[in-house]
């Protein structure tokens, strides 16, 4: 069997967001599968908006995903270069290729004759398509049209009868009447070649077997396969997955401003959460439960891609954080969270804070607050949890100094010792116990954090309740 290579080819201009990544992964996991190549693709024709800053961060964003690439602008098998830019010459030569061919033509028609014909079909009730005005002009009145300085673009000549059919990978069997369409443009007349046509180009070139991008791309389909069925070049098998949509439904966009995989790195989320979430958004059967990144290829089929838009969900994303989190060894979550934590830490104190709080944990920024419950300020108490402080009574936390002196960190001998002292029990005990030393109610078990603070800062906050009114 042939090795399935498949591609991802952003355009450097802006971050990555969520909808181009769901196609890098269904992308990369369709190659994967199969034991195939996969290959990135820098298309920067559009000069003004691409950058190399973006270039580096949409690599850096894959990277961090897993993502790896087989060949890319980084390294080049001999199919490269893998920037668009630095192809001008093979675009230049594939373009007189089809010209010499009788495949395309020079059109000197204006923009205004163009829009004045097109104004012309519609009043007629009839779909916008070129009317095939210079396709059939001899050398003289080409010659005529450029002594007169038009710069001519080059067409497309679309062959006469034909009905283009592709089987989709998403879609099944499709269809089109290229005479809709009518001879369309391959080279504008600044010389610069068509996205779709240097697209396709490439793809052959580079030995790509399989493309899945947004179905925003299906009308170019027909085009690029009478293309390169024109060029004698092998075309991919084209996969057109629906868009991803964001919470309001409208399609996820750079100039949207739609959640990009840079800000979901800088929130601290991780990637194996964003990798299970995006396989779910339009990919069905995979299991309910969490996967680990290196089996996601396994669990990747390509037939269970489905047709209608799936909705970005932060809900979901958040649940797949927590499993996602959850999964992390105290030494990598010590590492995720540090730069909550403070310098001055031990690497041990740093280690075991993060063991200690990692299930109550979200983001890192989540930390804030609990890093003051285990080693520095917290809150002035108010309200509640004032009125519940003052309720027990000075007596009451002046009995836990006293219990704490004999048991140290261990809850189990403080409660002993507060309830010998007290006569009080559960709820009595540990509820003011955590609002005076940690001025919350939630979080993880008291024993725990107990052991945690240093035994100066549970004195001096047994203290401060004490004189508490």
């Amino acid at each position: 069997m042939a090795t399935v290579v498949t591609r991802f080819a952003p355009s450097p201009s802006g971050a990555l967001h969520l909808g181009n990544v769901r196609t890098a992964l269904f992308s990369w996991l369709l190659a994967r599968r199969a034991g195939g190549r996969f290959v990135l693709r820098v298309e920067d024709t559009d000069r003004e908006r691409s950058s190399d800053e973006s270039v580096a961060g949409q690599l850096a964003d894959l990277a961090w995903l897993g993502l790896d690439w087989d060949a890319g602008p980084d390294r080049d098998d001999g199919r490269g270069p893998y920037r668009q830019s630095q192809r001008g010459a093979t675009y230049a030569r594939l373009l007189a290729q089809l010209e010499a061919a009788g495949h395309a033509y020079p059109c000197y028609c204006s923009p205004a004759e163009l829009e004045a014909a097109r104004r012309a079909q519609l009043a007629r009730h009839e779909p916008p398509r070129y009317a095939g005005t210079c396709r059939g002009l001899d050398a003289a009145a080409r010659a005529a049209r450029e002594a007169a300085g038009r710069r001519p673009a080059l067409r497309f000549a679309v062959p006469e009868g034909r009905i283009v059919r592709f089987d989709d990978l998403v879609r099944g069997p499709q269809e089109a009447d290229a005479a809709a369409f009518g001879d369309f443009v391959i080279r504008r007349a600044d010389g610069a070649a068509m996205f779709f046509f240097c697209n396709a180009a490439d793809d052959a070139l580079m030995g790509v077997t399989h493309v899945l991008r947004g179905d925003d791309h299906l009308s170019n389909t027909p085009r690029q396969l009478l293309l390169l069925e024109a060029l004698g070049l092998t075309a991919p098998r084209y996969g057109h997955l629906p868009l991803l949509l964001d919470a309001d439904g409208a399609p996820q966009s750079k100039r949207r401003g739609s959640v990009t995989v840079g800000a979901l790195r800088r929130q601290g989320y991780l990637p194996g959460a964003v990798l299970n979430f995006l396989l779910r958004l339009g990919h069905h059967g995979a299991p309910d439960a969490w996967i680990d990144p290196a089996e996601l290829a396994g669990h990747f089929d390509p037939g269970k891609l489905g047709r209608a838009p799936a909705h970005f969900d932060p809900v979901q994303l958040d649940h797949w954080q927590r499993e996602a989190v959850r999964r992390l060894s105290p030494a990598q979550a010590a590492e995720w969270l540090a730069p909550m934590l403070p310098a001055d830490w031990t690497a041990a104190r740093r280690v075991e804070a993060a063991r200690l709080l990692q299930g109550n944990l979200l983001r890192p920024a989540d930390a804030a607050g609990w890093v003051g419950v285990l080693g520095g300020d917290i809150a002035p108490l108010a309200g509640e949890d004032a009125a519940l402080v003052a309720a027990a009574g000075a007596g009451f936390f002046e009995s836990a100094l006293a219990a704490f002196a004999d048991s140290g960190g261990d809850l189990r001998r403080l409660a002993e010792g507060l309830q010998a002292r007290t006569g009080r029990k559960g709820r009595e005990i540990y509820q003011p116990l955590r609002i005076a030393l940690t001025g919350r109610h939630d979080g993880p078990e008291l024993a725990a954090l107990l052991a945690a603070i240093p035994p100066a800062l549970v004195r001096e906050r047994l203290a401060n309740a004490a004189r508490a009114r």
